[in-house]
C-alpha cells in the first residue's frame, strides 16, 4: 500500500521521498518501482521533507512516531498518520509531535493501482485536512475529510477493518474445517448462494497468510477499540491470535492448501494459542 500511495502523490506532482533504513529487500523493489528518492537515514528525510506519511503495520506506527519527534519536525511540518490504529493511541501520536500539524487518516480499499480508488479519510486540523487533500487532488486516492476530532478517522478505519478481516478469518477456518471433512466443495456451493459469502473465494486465504504479520496487530487495535465501547474483545482477538499462526510466513506466496496446513500447525511461539504479534 506505502508504496502504490507513493507513486500516485509523484503522479500528483509531489517529490516523495523514502528512508531505506531497516527495510526490507522487496520494501527496497516496490519503492524503486515506484521511482521513490531514498533518503540517508531518518534524519536526512526530516530534514528535507515538509510532508511525513506514516503508512505502516500499526505495531510500529507509535514507535515511528516517537523516532520522528526525537529527530524533531519544524512547525507547519505536515504529519499524515495513516495507520491502523485506535483513537487512544493517535491521541499519544499527537502528543508526541506537538510542533507537527497532526492527521488521523484511515486509507479503506485497495492499493490505488490499475485504476483502483481507495478512500482515505482524514480528521484533524481543517487547514492540515485541506493541505492533504490538495496533495492528492490529481490521483486516485478519494479524500474524505471526517471535521476536526482526532480519533474519527481512526475509529471509522478499525470499524471497517475489523469485521472484514475476521469475516476472511472465520472463512478460512470454516473452509478447512469443511475440507478435512470432505465437504468443502458443498460449503463453497451454499456459500456462492449468499452474497458477499468469503468461502466462496479460497483465493483469499493465502492473501490472509501473506498479510498476517501486519492484519494481527491491526485486529488487536480492534479489540482494544471494541473494549473502549464496552463490547465484547473476545472475537477480534481470537481471530488475531489465529492469525498468529502464519506469522512466520509474511509476504510469502502460498497455495490455499498450505496456507490452511499452516493455520492447523501451531508455532512454538503461539503454542498457546496467543498471537506472538505485538
Amino acid at each position: 500500500m506505502g508504496a502504490a500511495v507513493a507513486a500516485q502523490l509523484r503522479r500528483g506532482g509531489a517529490r516523495v521521498i523514502w528512508s531505506p533504513e531497516g527495510r526490507s529487500p522487496a520494501t527496497a523493489e516496490r519503492a524503486e518501482a515506484a521511482r521513490l528518492e531514498a533518503a540517508d537515514g531518518l534524519a536526512d528525510l526530516l530534514e528535507r521533507a515538509d510532508v511525513v506519511l506514516s503508512l505502516c503495520s500499526p505495531a510500529a506506527a507509535e514507535n515511528v512516531a516517537r523516532q520522528v519527534a526525537e529527530h524533531g519536525v519544524e512547525n507547519g511540518t505536515l504529519y499524515i498518520e495513516a495507520n491502523a490504529t485506535a483513537p487512544r493511541r493517535m491521541q499519544r501520536i499527537v502528543q508526541l509531535l506537538p510542533g507537527a500539524s497532526v492527521v488521523d487518516a484511515a486509507l479503506i480499499g485497495p492499493p490505488p493501482v490499475n485504476g483502483k480508488r481507495p478512500l482515505l479519510y482524514a480528521s484533524g486540523p481543517p487547514s492540515a485536512v485541506s493541505r492533504l487533500s490538495g496533495l492528492f487532488a490529481m490521483t486516485d486516492v478519494q479524500v474524505r475529510p471526517l471535521g476536526e476530532e482526532i480519533g474519527k478517522a481512526s475509529a471509522l478505519g478499525l470499524s471497517h477493518s475489523g469485521y472484514r478481516k475476521a469475516a476472511q478469518i472465520l472463512a478460512a477456518l470454516a473452509h478447512g474445517v469443511a475440507e478435512q471433512h470432505g465437504v468443502a466443495r458443498q460449503l463453497t456451493d451454499i456459500a456462492a448462494q449468499e452474497p458477499g459469502g468469503y468461502p466462496t473465494r479460497t483465493a483469499h486465504i493465502p492473501d490472509a497468510a501473506a498479510n498476517a504479520w501486519r492484519w494481527a496487530p491491526e485486529l488487536q487495535e480492534v479489540a482494544d477499540l471494541f473494549a473502549e465501547a464496552g463490547l465484547p474483545d473476545e472475537l477480534m482477538r481470537g481471530a488475531a491470535a489465529s492469525l498468529g499462526r502464519w506469522e512466520q510466513v509474511r509476504d510469502a506466496e502460498l497455495s490455499a492448501a498450505d496456507a490452511l496446513e499452516k493455520l492447523r500447525t501451531p508455532t512454538e511461539a503461539n503454542a498457546d494459542g496467543t498471537s506472538g504479534t505485538a
